[in-house]
């Protein structure tokens, strides 16, 4: 009946944020809120620094990078986008002249708290304490002094900063910053502990392998252990750097999931929401004994008062259900996460396209796959309406106002070029089995003999040498053969930029290209590969990736077509 119900209707996103850009970030936050508020929802999540970007890096250093920050959190204050709804929105804090990687509570046009990262990320990928401070003082807030940027539109001189949480009129509610969820000493412990039902927990988490699944299994067991609800944020973007962070925002709720964002896209604004009952947060915590032990000799944190409710009494509203979670297979994974990368990247660089080395093995094969996957992808979009996408695709491909590629092959002509680039030993095969892979890509593919260059070079040196240098099939040493090798190797990641520079041109079109490698992880570990070859180049969308993953890749790649 309505009296056991305490509806409340909730909102996580997934931006594709970018560093510095606080423009666009601005505009993607501000559309996210209002996606939130038009779906119902009174509270709504954003990603970790979801302001500035995530991946700053040293521009966290300078003081303008806060400046700008706090400067597009009062063009959000200036309006009327928080009213009525509770925005968790990630930026950069300067306090006591330390600086912090926070969460900024929003609502009604007035800053409510300021609660600040406790765990730092700072093995692999992450290196955060060389840009931020964690908050060491438990259960403990003081006054921060906002800036006048914020005073002016606020009319606020001080707000809470610290390690505790909102008391709303009808439940409580707090955060965790990524890091924190996989840390031993999670923060949602003893905040579920002290009664807080509702945790937010905005991440800029990357793409790994399998990694959704111990994303997944952390907050599941999160949930299942102390109840409440969880919802996680993400960016799902390249954001700049090597990195493509992944989306799959999602609510939880006593260890079931109840909505669950796409993990690759091309749209740079996802929200995801879902309708919950608090009276189920209460009835589970209650029917554990050991929780209710644990819970009544807990520490209680630092309660923020706010006078809103984020339940709503809507009788013929529904709960939300649960649903299974969705997970690509390890192929899927290969093919979306570093095509998705690879089109934020290219729209982003300025550029007009892609230039790769295409040998007929198997891995600028993947690379070639890859990019198929990313030009399918576009075209997915571009025939569903997607504006952003269309505007992108008709920048990059030189399209007219009014033009569209008809299908991923005629995109591929435009902005994806390959080449053979062959030499007097290079077998039938492979030049045959480029060609065929750039027919099925639809790639702008060429045929280059590179004899002549290396030619050249070894004349160079023939005055400096007693002896002429032959390839083992001639005759010639273990030395004397790699080394002709290797020059013909490099020789082609010299030819591949003076290609990538000047094949647009050729065709009397303005741009150049960005030139793509084909090294896989395991040659990278090894030491297996030759130094200023085809491995060398500017984006390897394959450098994180096994041999052996690659391999049945490949074999997925050629069914699904």
């Amino acid at each position: 009946s309505g009296k056991c119900m305490r509806l409340a209707t909730l909102a996580t996103c997934s931006l594709g944020q970018w560093a510095l850009d606080f423009e666009g970030n601005a505009q993607r936050i501000k559309e996210s809120i209002r996606r939130a508020k038009a779906l119902g929802a009174t509270y709504r999540l954003g990603p970790e620094l979801e302001v500035s970007g995530y991946g700053c890096e040293d521009h966290f250093l300078e003081s303008d990078t806060f400046l700008h920050c706090w400067e597009v959190l009062a063009e959000i204050l200036d309006s009327d986008l928080t009213q009525g709804i509770l925005c968790d929105i990630g930026m950069p804090i300067f306090h006591n002249n330390v600086r912090y990687n926070c969460r900024v509570f929003l609502l009604n046009r007035k800053v409510l708290f300021i609660r600040p990262k406790m765990a730092l990320a700072d093995d692999g990928n992450y290196r955060e304490s060389r840009w931020f401070t964690r908050w060491t003082h438990r259960n403990e807030v003081v006054d921060y002094y906002l800036p006048r940027v914020l005073r002016e539109v606020t009319g606020q001189s001080s707000v809470p900063i610290g390690d505790g949480c909102l008391a709303l009129a009808d439940t409580c509610l707090s955060s965790e910053t990524c890091e924190e969820l996989f840390s031993p000493d999670s923060p949602h412990i003893p905040l579920g502990l002290d009664g807080i039902e509702i945790l937010g927990n905005g991440s800029a988490s990357h793409h790994q392998l399998r990694k959704l699944h111990q994303r997944m299994d952390l907050i599941r067991s999160a949930t299942s252990k102390v109840g409440g609800i969880y919802l996680y944020a993400n960016q799902q973007c390249c954001d700049g750097g090597r990195l493509y962070y992944d989306g799959c925002s999602l609510i939880a709720m006593n260890g079931q999931v109840y909505a669950q964002g796409s993990q690759f896209s091309m749209n740079e604004v996802e929200v995801v929401v879902a309708t919950l009952n608090l009276v189920d947060v209460r009835n589970y915590r209650g029917s554990i004994a050991s929780r209710g032990v644990q819970a009544a000799d807990a520490q209680t944190v630092p309660r923020i008062n706010v006078d809103f409710n984020i339940t709503h009494d809507d009788v013929l509203d529904r709960p939300s259900r649960p649903m299974a979670v969705k997970y690509h297979t390890v192929d899927e994974e290969i093919a979306y996460g570093p095509a998705c990368w690879l089109w934020d990247y290219l729209r982003r660089s300025g550029l007009s396209g892609f230039f790769l080395p295409l040998s007929g093995g198997a891995d600028s094969a993947s690379t070639a796959c890859i990019v198929g996957v990313m030009l399918k992808m576009l075209m997915k979009e571009v025939k569903a309406g997607n504006s952003g996408v269309i505007a992108d695709v008709r920048r990059v491909g030189k399209y007219a106002e009014n033009e569209l590629p008809k299908d991923f092959k005629e995109l591929s002509s435009r902005i994806f070029h390959t080449a053979y680039l062959g030499a007097k030993h290079s077998s039938a095969e492979t030049r045959e089995r480029s060609a065929e892979i750039a027919r099925q890509v639809g790639s702008s593919h060429r045929e280059v003999e590179i004899d002549q260059v290396t030619d050249a070079l070894s004349n160079v040196v023939k005055p400096i040498l007693h002896n002429e240098p032959k390839f083992k099939t001639s005759g010639g040493s273990w030395t004397e053969n790699l080394a002709l090798q290797n020059i013909q190797a490099r020789s082609r990641m010299v030819l591949s930029y003076f290609l990538a520079q000047l094949l647009l041109w050729d065709q009397g079109v303005s741009g150049s290209l960005l030139v793509l490698g084909s090294g896989n992880v395991d040659e990278a570990l090894r030491g297996y590969l030759t130094k200023y070859d085809c491995s060398s180049a500017d984006i390897n969308p394959i450098g994180g990736i096994g041999k052996r993953d690659l391999n049945n890749f490949l074999k997925w790649a050629a069914t699904e077509k």
